[in-house]
């Protein structure tokens, strides 16, 4: 199991502090550092900052948010990000909420299963640099009864397959990325509920494909918090939990709440919402169960973070993207050194 860095969102300050984030785990030998994009940082410029100022390490984006960008735009940045990169670019997407693409990106969200598998054939017909031709029910290129014709990538990225991820919750979505994609980016994966809430329908959609696991790349990212009081760690994600739970989205659609539902906190997660949905954030934080934080972070002591790192390596997760807790940088660093030793104490280096 290969360990992954996700920073995350940039612009809040802490700039200076992620960049150094990513040289350290680059020294240290980490396969992937991620960058995200909602409606602030984009992650194209990240990734190319931390490219240019690395050596080994891969970049990639988690997500480029499918309304943001046109597919071949995104195949653009893709082989321009792998060229400049030295061949060490992942392509991660997905399609964002519908609060964010109707409300910032103006697209309507509708038939995002449809759309995504549209958007990922497009991409990867423009980085294969064949000469781009497209009739669905999204795109038509060229646009017909126009100037426009079929014309092909010029830059030539420096692998001829860039893996492609796709973000994915729900178990329809989750079934078509095992279909379509290279690899899964996932979120509040819990080892005890990986068949039901993931694996199975990632299988299912790979059996489609008439594909096993083999070489399918099941990437979640998970919050470290080091230390010896479990309890106290447990709280410092409780906010975390409560905002994708409680308030990721609106009463009748939000991916997460569902996602606890079907690990088993029903009640809990009817809870938070109800809480966090009136305003009581600290109310919704504190209804967050302490079980469903530890099951799906990494606490404690380095030896209970290797206890844990061996059932994630035991439901099949090949990279584990960290997300280490901490205000300063000496915390994260040290989150980060925890991780590597971590790993080696489970003896899946």
């Amino acid at each position: 199991m290969r360990l992954g860095i996700n920073l995350g969102y940039w612009g809040a300050g802490m700039d200076e502090d992620n960049l150094a984030v990513a040289r350290e785990a680059d020294r240290l030998g980490y396969a992937v550092c991620w960058a995200a994009e909602a409606y602030g940082s984009d992650a194209a410029t990240v990734l190319s900052w931390v490219a240019a100022q690395t050596e080994r390490i891969d970049v990639g984006s988690a997500i480029f948010q499918i309304p943001a960008r046109t597919p071949a735009m995104t195949a653009m940045t893709a082989a321009t990000l792998d060229s400049l990169s030295g061949g060490r670019f992942r392509l991660g997407l997905g399609v964002s909420g519908p609060q964010v693409s109707e409300g910032w990106y103006g697209v309507k969200f509708d038939k995002p299963l449809a759309r995504t598998r549209e958007y990922v054939e497009i991409v990867r017909k423009a980085m294969s640099r064949e000469r781009l031709t497209h009739e669905g029910e999204h795109w038509t290129l060229p646009l017909p009864g126009g100037p426009g014709k079929p014309i092909k990538l010029t830059v030539h990225p420096v692998r001829e397959h860039i893996p492609l991820y796709i973000a994915a919750i729900g178990p329809k979505n989750l079934e078509q990325t095992g279909e379509i994609a290279d690899g899964a980016l996932v979120i509040f994966f819990a080892p005890e509920h990986a068949e039901e809430t993931t694996l199975g329908s990632i299988r299912a959609g790979r059996a489609k494909a008439g594909k096993d696991m083999d070489g399918f790349d099941l990437v979640p990212t998970v919050p470290l918090a080091l230390g010896d009081d479990v309890d106290a760690l447990a709280d410092i994600f409780r906010p975390y939990t409560a905002l994708y739970v409680g308030g990721m989205g609106s009463a009748k659609q939000n991916f997460y709440n569902k996602l606890a539902q079907r690990m088993g906190y029903e009640k809990e997660a009817a809870e938070i919402q109800e809480k966090y949905l009136a305003g009581d954030k600290a109310g919704a934080a504190a209804a967050v169960p302490r079980k469903l934080i530890d099951q799906t972070s990494l606490l404690g002591p380095v030896e209970r973070i290797a206890d844990r790192m061996r059932a994630y390596a035991e439901a099949g997760v090949t990279t584990l993207s960290l997300t280490p807790a901490g205000f300063t940088l000496e915390e994260r660093i040290a989150g980060l050194r925890a991780g590597v030793e971590a790993v080696e104490r489970a003896g899946l280096a």
